[in-house]
């Protein structure tokens, strides 16, 4: 059996461009990230068509580049791996395109991953030790979910948001604050400078025993009381808001996730998406899973955000099992997790 299997993947679901080269599944060799949070910025979120023209002007060199500094070519490549939902139609599209025309020219199986896998998988690159069966927390801008991971490629969800994914509503509360985009990192950078009790936000838990979240309500909390503060002529300390608000989700979150942990008999929490960079989330998920003698994973800032290398490794394992595609995979932006 071959030695080393070297996967390029590629990345383009929403707005980052993104290839790597991995080797093994979890040992990295290159990893380019082209971001588009400052063309998306003026408008104060991502705007579809305009991601996908970006990518479809940084998909060539970002491969390229990610080749160059692996010191790999393309004919020393096993397999693609690329995300094929969900996500933007046309931007998964882009980076689909490529990965079949690599696909084809150079006669190599074609992996399609599922991109919340992806974010599942940057913990195996970051962590050399852990293996399945553990629950997973993805927490992002259109994610909030529990998933239950019993095996590297099975996986079912147990909990889902209802409404507002949690970095949905953070770019929301941010935008009525006035902080910009994105708001998860605004919200988080400015909270440090607030009391986390001064405002008593609703915390959202739904009925008895339910694994899911709902964030609409506390986002709505946070309007009502801008609105009332300012009708009434009082300053708003914005910085008391974003601490209060963040605390309120936070709590939520962190709750349910350890909670599903020990009804699950799980003792390994693994964090993942892009508001697993929140300081607020990962200080409060050790804190709990300390007190709960629960083992968290969590990974580097880089790997929180979308990128290929996350991409690779889940790629790896599905290829390990045969779960291979062919030039007929097509981008499914409303893929649901449990179909992989």
């Amino acid at each position: 059996m071959k030695q080393q299997i070297l996967t390029l993947a590629i990345e383009s679901s929403c707005d980052e461009t993104s290839a790597a080269v991995v080797r093994n599944g979890r040992e990295v060799l290159s990893n380019i990230i082209s971001s588009q949070i400052d063309v998306h910025k003026v408008f104060g979120g991502v705007v579809p068509e305009i991601a996908s023209r970006h990518h479809l002007d940084n998909i060539n060199q970002v491969v390229d580049q990610a080749l160059l500094e692996s010191g790999m070519t393309l004919d020393d490549m096993d397999m693609i791996g690329v995300t094929y939902g969900p996500g933007l139609v046309g931007a998964l599209l882009i980076g689909l395109s490529t990965a079949k025309a690599f696909s084809l020219a150079k006669g190599i199986p074609l992996v399609g991953v599922h991109h919340l896998q992806g974010h599942i998988s940057a913990n195996y690159i970051e962590h050399p030790d852990l293996e399945p069966p553990f629950l997973a927390l993805i927490v992002s801008g259109g994610h909030t979910s529990l998933v239950d991971v019993s095996g590297y490629n099975e996986m079912k969800v147990i909990g889902g948001t209802r409404d507002d994914a949690a970095g949905e509503a953070f770019d929301k509360v941010a935008r009525v604050l006035g902080l910009g985009y994105p708001g998860g990192p605004l919200i988080d950078r400015l909270a440090k400078e607030g009391n986390k009790d001064a405002v008593p936000f609703k915390r959202v838990y739904l009925e008895k025993g339910s694994r899911d979240f709902s964030f609409s309500g506390t986002k709505t909390g946070v309007l009502n009381y801008i609105n009332s503060e300012k009708q009434a002529g009082r300053e708003i300390n914005k910085a008391d808001v974003a601490a209060s608000f963040q605390q309120a989700v936070m709590e939520v979150i962190v709750g349910k996730a350890v909670e599903a942990a020990r009804d699950l008999g799980r003792d390994k929490i693994v964090l993942a998406g892009g508001v697993a960079a929140n300081s607020c989330l990962r200080e409060m998920l050790t804190e709990a899973c300390h007190e709960q003698g629960l083992k968290l994973y969590c990974p580097s800032l880089l790997l929180c955000t979308d990128n290929a290398a996350m991409i690779g490794c889940a790629a790896y394992y599905r290829y390990q099992e045969g779960l291979v595609d062919d030039l007929t995979l097509d981008a499914v932006p409303g893929l649901p997790l449990g179909s992989v």
